[in-house]
């Protein structure tokens, strides 16, 4: 579900070991144009997924087409403009940025974007190790794709040591009848450590991994919180979220080992519509609308880049684990992830074959236990 693609001079840059080359447009000495696209196509056979409800589904998916446009006046006046095509063909502005960047210690963003949240959401399926967004743990509220309308400042002081993201945004459930009907604004904010080298992904964001470029060990602390942020306008609650998270990755002779952790804390002080737990009512139409729950998720990850080249890439095996309980309904929802990646040229051309099954017990058996199995392929440039 999520992705990024931001420095608008730059809409294709990397955030793992290869950078797809984007095509950029000298349109004058002091004003250029960037270009760039992204494709995901998966074959999956799903339990339970075909259209008569009891058979395996086989389905053959264009999951996202992405569309990365950028320019810059000068070295700090610049610009983004991001689509994405998604799975039911609509096609969404996915990123509207202007952007000054006159320092490394101080940005200011305004338009749709990435608000600061956890290192998942900042990196998104694009360049997630698994071919899979984590949307069991990563639950941040959004309007498409983890993005929100508002206002951010970012900056990277001491050397890139210390990642910084704090702004205000449109929020969650403000339609007329529920509880953002009151037109609070949600604020955002995020703290990274880069204990070893700076992460060398750009501005705010992050990567899933870097294939050993450079030896990481970064902690990052995320929050939310947005006043009247759930419920019904009649019973509005306040929504806070806060996350911590953690990815170490070193290169070594035998390969590149990759580990990634985060623990989140989501807290509704009312029931939200649409979220199906006890009591929850149906939501109105409307962007970035119910669905949060109350509980605690975690999330571990662990990779290994094998350094021998397989034909022309290289191997990359994997394992993710995540797991959401919830508070009202004293219910569980997991989800284990297991595959291989073939890197051809980092994140930017690679085939992905995983395995995941996911348990919910809030669903009833069979349902509750679902598996699938799922060849991917995702193409940047």
């Amino acid at each position: 579900m999520h992705s990024k693609r931001a420095l608008a001079v730059c809409a294709v840059v990397t955030c793992g070991v290869a950078a797809a080359d984007a095509a950029e447009f000298k349109v004058n000495d002091d004003t250029t144009l960037n270009a760039g696209f992204g494709v995901r196509a998966s074959f999956s056979r799903r339990d339970y997924a075909a259209p008569d409800g009891a058979s395996k589904s086989t389905d053959f998916t264009l999951e996202s087409v992405r569309l990365y446009l950028g320019g810059s006046y000068g070295k700090w006046i610049k610009g983004t403009f991001n689509t994405e095509r998604a799975a039911d063909g609509t096609i969404r502005t996915l990123d509207g940025i202007a952007q000054l960047e006159p320092s490394p210690l101080f940005n200011l963003w305004i338009g749709r974007m990435l608000p600061p949240s956890d290192r998942a959401n900042l990196y998104g399926p694009y360049f997630a190790v698994p071919w899979s967004f984590p949307g069991v743990a990563s639950a941040y509220p959004a309007i498409f794709a983890g993005r929100d309308d508002g206002a951010m400042i970012w900056g990277k002081p001491f050397d890139g040591k210390v990642v910084y993201s704090f702004g205000a945004f449109e929020g969650h459930n403000k339609v007329l009848g529920l509880s953002g009907q009151s037109d609070k604004p949600l604020y955002a904010g995020r703290l990274a450590f880069n204990i070893l080298d700076p992460e060398p992904a750009p501005a705010h964001y992050t990567g899933g991994w870097y294939g050993g470029s450079k030896d990481i060990l970064t902690l990052g602390l995320a929050g939310q919180s947005q006043k009247d942020g759930v419920g019904t306008a009649a019973a509005p609650g306040k929504f806070s979220a806060w996350s911590v998270d953690l990815l170490a990755e070193k290169k070594f002779s035998f390969g590149v080992p990759t580990f990634e952790a985060a623990y989140y804390k989501y807290k509704l002080d009312a029931v939200d519509c649409g979220s199906g737990e006890p009591g929850s009512p149906a939501c109105l139409p409307g962007n970035n609308v119910g669905g949060l729950v109350d509980g605690k998720a975690t999330l571990l990850g662990a990779a290994w880049l094998l350094p021998e080249k397989v034909g022309e890439g290289q191997l990359q095996p994997f394992v993710r684990l995540q797991q959401f309980k919830r508070t009202l309904s004293s219910t569980t929802s997991k989800a284990a992830d297991f595959g291989v990646n073939y890197l051809l040229r980092g994140p930017n051309a690679r085939v992905s074959f995983q395995y995941s099954k996911f348990n919910d017990d809030r669903v009833a058996a069979p349902m509750n236990k679902i598996g699938q199995w799922l060849l991917g392929m995702q193409l940047q440039f």
